[in-house]
């Protein structure tokens, strides 16, 4: 008989106390109507607000082996926390997507159908095809994250359709190559992320979803961001 497959979401936390209770309750909800094994590893950075408290409460509704708790003390960044995060997965396949509600879990089911069809190493969730988009950006945000694509695409080919998206599937041992492949922090990371997987010749699937921006609390995306955003992809060109 076959192993049944086991979906590890590694959620990183950071001043998400609002919206974890309701990202937990969708994702509960998600892998129960599809049928799905899962565990929830809420990966909180020490987050000034409570955020791991509400998950402690969480953990009491859903019980332990569902939500799992890998705390850390301090901000670290990212791609620290994947490998945090997969250190503690029992799964076969990680989840990575944002805690903030801008991934819907809904998408999920169809990432695990996509990955079937033909035994992809990830599955990217893509706003940039198919009926893909984003709600709730200004102009600004949507030029900047659109041009930011379109820089890369042409830099770099990496034969996937949305780089800096965060929501995706992962065969366990593909995302634990990959992270630990990775050099760069941040807004660049998921991006060098996919460049990694076409240079190992990781085979990529795309779902198209629907992006909605931040319900509660502030946007990451400023000045700065894109500053190193275009420095790691400079890194990256010269690099791959």
């Amino acid at each position: 008989m076959e192993r049944r497959d086991k979906f590890s979401v590694l959620l990183p936390t950071y001043n998400e106390k609002d919206n974890l209770p309701i990202i937990v309750w969708l994702l509960v909800k998600a892998f129960t109507e599809s049928g799905n094994d899962f565990e929830i590893i809420v990966i909180d950075d020490g987050s000034p607000d409570g955020t791991l408290d509400v998950a402690k409460q969480l953990q009491t509704n859903y019980g332990d082996k569902k939500i799992v708790l890998r705390p850390r003390e301090k901000k670290l960044g990212l791609g620290t926390a994947y490998i945090h995060g997969i250190k503690h997965a029992t799964g076969n396949f990680v989840v990575i997507m944002d805690a903030d509600l801008s991934h819907h879990p809904k998408f999920i089911k169809e990432f695990i159908g996509k990955q079937k069809e033909k035994d992809y190493d990830l599955v990217s969730g893509t706003r940039y095809s198919g009926n893909g988009g984003v709600y709730g950006w200004d102009l600004k945000r949507k030029i900047i994250s659109r041009g930011a694509n379109y820089v890369t695409q042409v830099l770099l080919r990496p034969g996937a359709s949305d780089l800096t998206g965060s929501f995706r599937l992962y065969k366990k041992e593909v995302l634990e190559k990959l992270v630990q492949s990775c050099k760069s922090k941040g807004y660049v990371f998921q991006m060098e992320m996919i460049i990694r997987a076409r240079q190992f010749g990781f085979s990529i699937g795309e779902v198209p979803i629907s992006f909605v921006d931040r319900v509660y609390g502030e946007s990451k995306l400023g000045g700065n961001e894109i500053f190193q955003f275009a420095k790691g992809l400079l890194y990256l060109f010269a690099t791959t």
